[in-house]
């Protein structure tokens, strides 16, 4: 999971950051309203974490601009406001959740993934796909109920892929995907073949089908025939 996180207060952000790193979420942080409007227009992300009060503006500007682009994210607003006004706004501009500061930052853990799980995956734990089950609170991947040894980048690999069925995903969004900006300090995106070999050979080793299509001069996408 890939997470953006909207928020000024630099010692807060850091432990946000330190927390949710450790939870296999990719955190990238973005302390002012420019630099989030730069971050969302140049990479995508399951889930937008967002402070209301930014030095140069407010963050409704971040959810109208969402709304514009016709971004999918999910948004969940961490504010210190607790207005009534507030929140109604928020939800009225497509804001999926709504948490008070201060909060516990594994309370905020469970509710990224819970609005990840809504948005992608139905609400499930679980997912399953024909013999291949995934799931996403243990992060174990099992084939024909045995499980495979995966890591945790190619379990987040594989649930980008799943969750988008169908969709052709190129390898720049599947570096981007999996190492935030730092895939535009890489010189190539060759880190992104050895993971879909990887993820192919385990898939393929434990009695899985081939779901994972090279799409040639595109990328991949993972297809059920």
């Amino acid at each position: 999971m890939k997470v953006l996180l909207i928020e000024d207060e630099q010692d807060l952000a850091s432990s946000i950051q330190q927390y949710l790193n450790g939870n296999a979420i990719l955190c990238e942080w973005a302390s002012s309203l420019q630099t989030a409007h730069d971050k969302i227009a140049n990479y995508e992300y399951d889930c937008i974490l967002l402070d209301l009060t930014l030095p140069d503006g407010d963050g409704f500007n971040v959810l109208r601009k969402l709304k514009e682009m016709d971004r999918l994210e999910g948004v969940i607003i961490t504010s210190a406001k607790e207005t009534l006004e507030s929140k109604i706004e928020g939800f009225n501009l497509g804001a999926d959740d709504y948490l008070t500061k201060p909060f516990h930052l594994s309370e905020l853990l469970v509710r990224i993934q819970a609005l990840i799980r809504r948005k992608n995956f139905n609400g499930n734990n679980k997912i399953t796909f024909n013999e291949i089950e995934i799931d996403t609170l243990s992060k174990i991947i099992k084939v024909n109920n045995k499980t495979i040894d995966v890591t945790k980048k190619e379990i987040d690999l594989l649930l980008y892929l799943i969750g988008n069925l169908n969709r052709v995903l190129s390898k720049s969004a599947i570096a981007e995907h999996l190492s935030g900006d730092m895939a535009d300090m890489l010189d190539n995106h060759d880190f992104v073949y050895a993971h879909i070999k990887n993820l192919k050979n385990k898939l393929k080793d434990g009695g899985s089908a081939d779901y994972i299509k090279t799409v040639y001069g595109l990328g991949y996408k993972w297809q059920n025939d």
